[in-house]
């Protein structure tokens, strides 16, 4: 089944292929001919950072893109590395995150142009697949780090406002999903379980402080030279300052 709107650049396709019963969205625009074959990665190219081990960069005919294959994290994973629980297929991970990058994009944030998602049912479970356009040249900001480069903190500051004041709440912001691309300009990639919700002091510090978390993880005792506070201090102000020129 295919179901279309014009207004809506997203296509949603039913389908059973060798894995499963389970069904596509897709940006008909990008890929007109979308089918299951875009999720396999047999034959890509390992992205070796992040994506807990099931993410690869692939050749579509959108171009370069990242597909990523959801997978569980801490204790449970120990139980279900990669199935989720089925409660209708649009709250399957996989659709809200196509869904929530197209709405980020519509207010003109920088994050990977969506092309398609999928899930793949079984029983009272369900496994799913995220297909992004990928941005060229770019490198995380824990690369950076991890190269002893300074990230352009404040330009960081001021993007992460921009999201703020969106009401784009990020789920899991870290080093490894801040990229800076080949022009230096910052952006956000994984959205699973990211929401839009209302602008709220509670949240977006909460935000900033799991970034904060990330970046001691990444550097160990390396976050208190003076180089890293001073540049995390300029990514606060120039946070601050663009939440205040907001309001």
């Amino acid at each position: 089944m295919d179901t279309k709107d014009t207004a809506n650049p997203e296509n949603m396709r039913d389908f059973r292929d060798a894995t499963g019963v389970g069904a596509m969205l897709f940006d008909p625009r990008l890929l007109p001919q979308a089918d299951t074959a875009l999720f396999d990665p047999t034959d890509a190219e390992p992205v070796t950072v992040g994506g807990r081990g099931a993410a690869w960069f692939v050749r579509t005919d959108a171009g370069d893109a990242v597909l990523r294959h959801y997978r569980r994290g801490g204790m449970v994973a120990r139980f279900s590395r990669d199935t989720y629980l089925w409660n209708g297929s649009e709250r399957t991970r996989s659709f809200r995150e196509f869904r929530l990058l197209r709405a980020l994009r519509e207010r003109g944030l920088p994050v990977p142009t969506p092309l398609a998602a999928a899930y793949w049912r079984s029983g009272t479970g369900y496994r799913a697949a995220l297909l992004v356009s990928r941005i060229a040249g770019s490198e995380s900001m824990g690369a950076l780090f991890d190269r002893g480069v300074a990230p352009p903190w404040s330009d960081i500051g001021r993007m992460l406002a921009l999201f703020h004041r969106a009401g784009a709440c990020h789920a899991d912001l870290n080093v490894d999903n801040v990229l800076m691309d080949a022009g230096g300009n910052p952006w956000l990639i994984d959205f699973d379980r990211g929401t839009l919700r209302a602008p709220a002091r509670g949240w977006q510090q909460a935000n900033i402080a799991r970034l904060l978390r990330s970046l001691r993880k990444r550097l160990g005792m390396r976050a208190k030279d003076q180089d890293i506070a001073s540049g995390w201090d300029n990514m606060l102000a120039a946070y601050h300052e663009a939440l205040r020129e907001s309001a």
